[in-house]
């Protein structure tokens, strides 16, 4: 028995819908997570860098944070999430096999031990990325005054 063809076939369109309104979600979600950044760093002075405003950074750049423990010992930290320099390495690998190089930004307390930026580092080089740059804070902003690092230590209520 053959069907009879229909003047006007209705396409339901509900379940695309909601697969597309499902992916802005995800990629909303996404990218909150990926903007995330330790807001107790401290970042030391810059005086002869290189601006960049968050819109120039390269789209694939990898963040990572060092701050301090309240102990005095390193948190090493992608988004909110803490992480071991084997991660780091591991999520360098992941990435440099997917898309190539790409630039690693390390956001560095003032305080920190370099230990913890070695580290960092370390992974990072060991699995083929070599565009290392350290984020630092622009003196001629607005409430950037310049500071020493013993002013620093002292405003945190150390020695």
């Amino acid at each position: 028995m053959a069907r009879k063809p229909q003047e006007n076939p209705a396409l339901d369109m509900t379940p695309m819908i909601d697969v597309v309104f499902e992916l802005i979600i995800f990629f909303v979600v996404t990218l909150t997570e990926a903007q995330k950044k330790d807001e107790s760093i401290e970042l030391e002075d810059g005086q002869h860098g290189i601006v960049l405003t968050p819109e120039e950074l390269p789209p694939t750049h990898m963040m990572i944070d060092i701050g301090l423990r309240p102990d005095g010992r390193a948190r090493i930290s992608m988004g909110d999430r803490d992480i071991t320099p084997a991660e780091i390495g591991q999520r360098v690998k992941d990435k440099y096999r997917k898309i190539g190089e790409f630039p690693v930004m390390i956001r560095a307390d003032f305080a920190c031990p370099h230990g913890a930026v070695a580290q960092v580092m370390n992974a990072c080089t060991a699995n083929g990325i070599w565009k290392i740059s350290f984020v630092a804070i622009g003196e001629d902003k607005p409430g950037n005054e310049p500071r020493t690092r013993l002013e620093k230590v002292k405003r945190r209520g150390g020695g």
